[in-house]
């Protein structure tokens, strides 16, 4: 495609003056019969003497029109196909960087708005495409013709040429000053664009807060004020564009009257010249595509300044490096489930470690359950197990084997986590607990729902499970979401189960509901509660009761409840009722 592009681009080039060359020849030659005394008329006579048609006007005529069909043709291919290419490299580029964002640590989303990764995925990418079918290929496209046509206009009448080029010198000025302020403006344009888009999805996402504390004035003025920083960094570059191209149609207009004053002293002067009429067509034809292509080359210029200004923040997230380094792991193996975390520390921000110089052992088939006051980090583990975040000190083994010599393929296909929040796609159920995967199907969906207890209510909504439940799941109550992640946990059959205060948000009918379906899901897994309520963790081998980062008791529930510590004191106040 791009071989073909430039193919057009070039003959383009080339084929465009000629058009003002015939009708110039075909003025001088069939109405003021002047031609043989002028150069321009020369070349066309020689190339005219090889076919001697009956009727030259009529033959020129047909070349003039097949000339244009041509040049139409040739400009169809031309922004046909650098519009394809365009379009094609940036939907590569769009992949490249969505396949990059996925591989993020969890630490990257945190410090980074989605409304912001929005832009450059979608806004930033869109505009970038300008630089592949507005810019490279097109310009170099102008900068050919430009040199064609005044190539032709000094083999035509060199004088002439010299009064055409005498406002260039202003036009390079003005085109330096419009290509700095323009630059400007799309900077500012692109942050703006971010901003904008950062605030809408943070308050579109928590508009229920908003309302629930009347909110609605304050965030409409902040709104209306980012908009407003939104349209002026668009003025701005409107602005621009409005001055430079009158500035430009004015040195076009100052060129052709050089020219007509310069032939009119010339013929007035001296009655017998060389110059005619069908040359000073030509040339004022010429004028026009010398300084169409300069226009272009500075708006083109400014568009690839935009494409650029959006393609640096393209590149800083591609740049990136916080992604989750995952060795190639060919083997796949399934976990048996032991695991052992020796001596591991863990901060979120490399300073404040959440979790201090933890060692404990998790065997095959165990049920263990984590505790502790908020903070404590207790789900920092679940996070560094799945790996969500990277661990800074210490070993974590699964299986003997060092998890960072785990692909991640292998580790999330083997550790299924339920998390207090989950998340639904606006999709149907099936979609939803299957996450599209076709080797699940229908009828494992439907045994699971049974298995847990869900498989009435499915049944119970339009379209049983092809019922769409709209984004995050929103037409479902909290319990009922709940419900579907444990089926989505259970039919990817893992060998390791992570419950991440996965009843902490649920009734008390629903959580009878599910303890069952909990109690199931452990067997003859390794299972990790992490849980505030400890009725959900009665049953579990053994309790670890964090504070701050570190053990201080564990054992089963009977032997901490012996043990009269944080774990008792816990429990009583749960309990005292």
């Amino acid at each position: 495609m791009f071989f073909f592009t430039v193919s057009g681009t070039i003959f383009n080039s080339f084929l465009a003056p000629i058009r003002p060359l015939i009708l110039g020849y075909m003025i001088d030659k069939f109405i003021w019969e002047k031609a043989e005394y002028n150069k321009l008329s020369y070349y066309i006579n020689e190339i005219n003497s090889w076919i001697d048609p009956e009727n030259g006007f009529l033959y020129w005529t047909v070349i003039a029109i097949i000339t244009v069909f041509l040049e139409a043709i040739l400009r169809f291919i031309t922004v046909y196909f650098t519009n394809l290419i365009g379009q094609s490299i940036i939907a590569d580029i769009r992949e490249h960087l969505y396949q990059h964002i996925i591989k993020f640590k969890t630490q990257f989303f945190d410090r980074n708005p989605i409304g912001k990764l929005v832009t450059r995925l979608i806004s930033d990418v869109e505009a970038t495409s300008e630089i592949f079918s507005n810019g490279i290929i097109t310009i170099a496209g102008d900068l050919l013709s430009l040199v064609i046509v005044v190539t032709i206009m000094f083999l035509t009448n060199w004088t002439f040429t010299l009064m055409v080029l005498l406002p260039l010198p202003i036009l390079f000025w003005a085109t330096n000053i419009f290509k700095n302020a323009i630059k400007k403006a799309y900077q500012l344009e692109s942050t703006q664009v971010s901003n904008l888009n950062t605030f809408v999805q943070e308050r579109i996402v928590g508009m229920t807060i908003l309302q629930l504390f009347s909110r609605e004035k304050v965030e409409y003025d902040k709104f209306t004020e980012i908009n407003k920083l939104h349209r002026n960094a668009h003025i701005k570059s409107v602005w621009a564009y409005s001055i430079f191209f009158p500035v430009v149609e004015i040195l076009s207009s100052i060129s052709i009257a050089f020219v007509i004053f310069y032939a009119s002293y010339q013929i007035i002067d001296k009655p017998i010249t060389d110059v005619s009429t069908g040359e000073l067509l030509v040339f004022i034809l010429l004028i026009n595509q010398l300084y169409r292509p300069i226009r272009m080359l500075a708006d083109k210029f400014n568009v690839i300044q935009r494409g650029l200004v959006r393609a640096k923040n393209i590149f800083e997230v591609l740049d990136d490096k916080q992604v989750i380094k995952s060795v190639k792991d060919d083997t796949n193996e399934q976990f048996k489930g032991n695991i052992h975390f020796n001596d591991v520390s863990f901060a979120y921000n490399d300073v404040d470690y959440v979790l201090k110089d933890l060692s404990f052992e998790i065997k095959e088939g165990q049920t263990v359950a984590f505790v502790g006051a908020t903070g404590a980090g207790k789900s920092s583990i679940i996070n560094i197990l799945s790996r969500f975040y990277e661990f800074q000190k210490g070993k974590i083994t699964i299986d003997g084997n060092d998890l960072r010599d785990l692909s991640l393929e292998n580790i999330r296909e083997n550790i299924a986590v339920v998390l207090q929040d989950v998340f639904l796609f606006s999709d149907t159920i099936f979609n939803n607990i299957t996450l599209n995967n076709p080797e699940i199907t229908k009828e494992e969906v439907i045994k699971a729902s049974k298995f847990v207890g869900l498989h009435d209510f499915i049944m119970r909504l339009p379209g049983g499970y092809d019922y769409d439940v709209k984004e995050r799941g929103n037409s479902l109550s909290t319990g009922q979401r709940q419900l579907i992640s444990f089926v989505r946990a259970y039919v990817y059959n893992p060998k390791i189960l992570v419950l991440d205060e996965a009843t902490s948000s649920i009734d008390t009918e629903t959580e009878e509901l599910i303890q069952d379906a909990i109690d199931k899901l452990t067997q003859g897994r390794t299972s990790i509660i992490v849980a505030h309520r400890l009725s959900t963790i009665k049953k579990a081998d053994n309790i670890i009761v964090l504070d701050k980062g570190r053990i201080m008791e564990q054992g089963n529930h009977e032997e901490l409840l012996a043990q009269n510590g944080i774990y008792r004191n816990l429990y009583e106040i749960q309990f005292e009722d």
